[in-house]
């Protein structure tokens, strides 16, 4: 009898979502997500880095249906692909969409399209050339500091002279604007010489391969400023291939940036020199922008700043790994 009233009650509450949801087919496919926030994410490719890999693994821990979200997720290190992807979502009707832009500009039709279907924009981790209007709050690191810390560090080691191999990461992104605009700015006031500046769009074999053309030409460097620990590590692997020492006290000064575990530990063992964070945690602040939206509250901080910082071979300690390494 007690299953009789059971199966009775289960199919009645069955017919009333069906008659909620307006009984279409994408609500009877969609898993019948009743009153969960669809939020449609768009990421740059998740083995891009260390960094990336944390930061999906963020996102997908908070977004999920036991957190009141249906949440889809594209990736891609282009930006034409991502707006595409932009589009798809706004066709699908999603709530929100986040995003993480490959590059800074192309961004305000595909924007004014969510915004004129009523879908609201966050920007997250990078910040873009667009009208502010066009999205309700960007949670960033700030690049240009990024880059003016590691710059400011790097000043303050007062070699004699400066000849860097400058590794950039992809053209056009916030990160690579950043981090290159101070070493750019230096140069010119400054005098610093710089024996080459390529990118190696994040990926540690092409770091690798541009080090390696250095050393075959025979032009002095001494210091790699890589935009990425992985570039980093490409370049130190060509200097060890080369018998080419490097870190604290060694013939070249090695810079990278994201703060991975393993790249603070070899901070540590003073094989490179310094690295500056770049904090992948923002999917709850992500989180509490959209419960504010949401309970119709005012977003009064529109540009949320991730608290970051440097980190020198000399000072860091173990502590220091095992709190900020990534």
């Amino acid at each position: 009898m007690k299953r009789k009233i059971l199966a009775l009650i289960l199919a009645t509450a069955m017919v009333f979502g069906l008659t909620a949801c307006g009984g279409s087919e994408e609500a009877s496919t969609s898993g019948g997500s009743g009153d969960l926030i669809k939020v449609g994410i768009i990421n740059n490719d998740p083995n891009e880095s260390g960094y990336r890999t944390a930061n999906d693994k963020d996102l997908k821990a908070t977004f999920t249906e036991e957190n009141g979200y249906e949440a889809s997720f594209a990736y891609s290190l282009k930006n034409d692909e991502q707006i595409t992807a932009a589009q798809k979502f706004i066709q699908d009707g999603v709530d929100y969409l986040l995003l993480s832009a490959a590059d800074t500009a192309g961004w305000d039709s595909v924007l004014q399209d969510a915004k004129d279907a009523g879908i609201r924009v966050i920007l997250f981790d990078r910040t873009i050339d667009a009208d502010p209007s066009l999205y309700e709050a960007s949670i960033v690191s700030d690049m240009d500091k990024e880059g003016q810390t590691a710059v400011d560090w790097l000043k303050s080691q007062n070699l004699s002279e400066y000849n860097i191999i400058h590794i950039q990461g992809v053209m056009g992104s916030a990160a690579q604007k950043g981090r290159s605009g101070a070493v750019d700015a230096a140069v010119a006031s400054d005098g610093w010489n710089i024996v080459t500046q390529q990118t190696a769009e994040w990926n540690a074999e092409k770091a690798q391969q541009i080090v390696q053309s250095v050393i075959d030409s025979g032009e002095s460097f001494n210091v790699i400023y890589a935009e990425n620990d992985d570039m980093a590590k490409g370049a130190v692997a060509a200097l060890d291939k080369a018998n080419i020492s490097h870190g604290v006290g060694k013939d070249v000064i090695v810079m990278g940036f994201d703060c991975n575990k393993w790249a603070l530990e070899e901070l540590l063992a003073q094989n490179w020199n310094y690295d500056g964070q770049c904090n992948p945690f923002q999917s709850s602040y992500i989180d509490s922008v959209i419960k504010d939206l949401e309970a119709g509250k005012e977003i009064t901080e529109k540009v949320i700043i991730m608290d970051e910082k440097g980190f020198d071979a000399t000072t860091i300690t173990q502590e220091d790994v095992d709190k900020y390494g990534i």
